[in-house]
Parts: structure tokens; C-alpha cells; sequence
């Protein structure tokens, strides 16, 4: 098992890199060309949430990317440092505060990923959270047959 970490400033330049990163590792791992756009669009939604709970919360913390090779499948893991609280039914008509804004904003971006990525677990707590998004692999094909 291989494992690739990258931490960056909660910048949204760097997502761009993240984005790079992800997709030629996910290529070098076996992850199938035609999926290859759909991973570079998930990392970079998880990455731009996870850069946007960092700055909205005053954090000072890199954002963490762990891209994980396994023997049948390529992992990619996105953790934040920013608390979440716990998501409260909202009753039909009332008016969004920022909060609430903020929090649909995520909920939204957590619905892109989970379109893009067929195997998505997303966990929260005090503490921070992580996106972790996984792809089937193909084994390289033999050198000499």
C-alpha cells in the first residue's frame, strides 16, 4: 500500500495543485482514464470546502490530502480541522441566516461529490471531518505475454 500525503496553506490557490496531484496518482495507481476527470472535479470540490471551513473558521491548519494506492482500489481522503456542528432540520419558509447559508453551501458541495464519486464517506465531529472518495483500480497490464 502506497500513500501520498499533501498539506497546503487554506488557500484557494492551492487547490489547482491539489487537483494536479491527485489526478496523475490516481492515473499512475490504475484508475481508469475515463474516470480521471470526475476524480480531479471531487478533489477539487472536497478541497475548495475544506479551504472554505478553514478560512470561514479562523483556522490556521493546512488542509491534509491523503491519496492511498491499494492493491484494488485508489482511496482519496480530504480532512479539515474545523468543528462541525451537528445539522438541525431547518422548518419549510424559514429565512437562511449566514450560518444557514454557509451550511446549504455544503450541503450543496457534498451533493457534487457524492454525483461525482460512487463510493463517498463523509465523517464530522468536533474535532474536524474528512471526505474520503474511492475508485476500483486495474492491475497494469503485463509487460511480456
Amino acid at each position: 500500500m502506497a500513500t501520498v500525503e499533501l498539506r497546503f496553506s487554506a488557500l484557494p490557490e492551492h487547490v489547482r495543485t491539489a487537483r494536479l496531484v491527485a489526478a496523475a496518482v490516481a492515473r499512475r495507481a490504475g484508475v481508469d482514464e475515463a474516470v480521471l476527470d470526475e476524480v480531479r472535479l471531487a478533489v477539487g470540490e472536497a478541497c475548495t470546502r475544506a479551504v472554505g471551513l478553514h478560512q470561514h473558521g479562523g483556522i490556521s491548519a493546512p488542509v491534509r490530502v491523503l491519496l492511498i494506492e491499494e492493491e484494488k482500489q485508489f482511496s482519496i481522503e480530504v480532512g479539515d480541522e474545523a468543528p462541525h456542528a451537528p445539522v438541525r432540520a431547518r422548518p419549510a419558509g424559514e429565512v437562511l441566516g449566514d450560518a444557514d447559508a454557509e451550511t446549504e453551501e455544503d450541503e450543496m458541495g457534498l451533493a457534487v461529490i457524492s454525483g461525482l464519486v460512487d463510493d463517498v464517506e463523509v465523517s464530522a465531529g468536533e474535532s474536524g471531518g474528512s471526505i474520503r472518495m474511492r475508485w476500483p483500480t486495474t492491475p497494469p497490464a503485463a509487460l511480456f505475454t
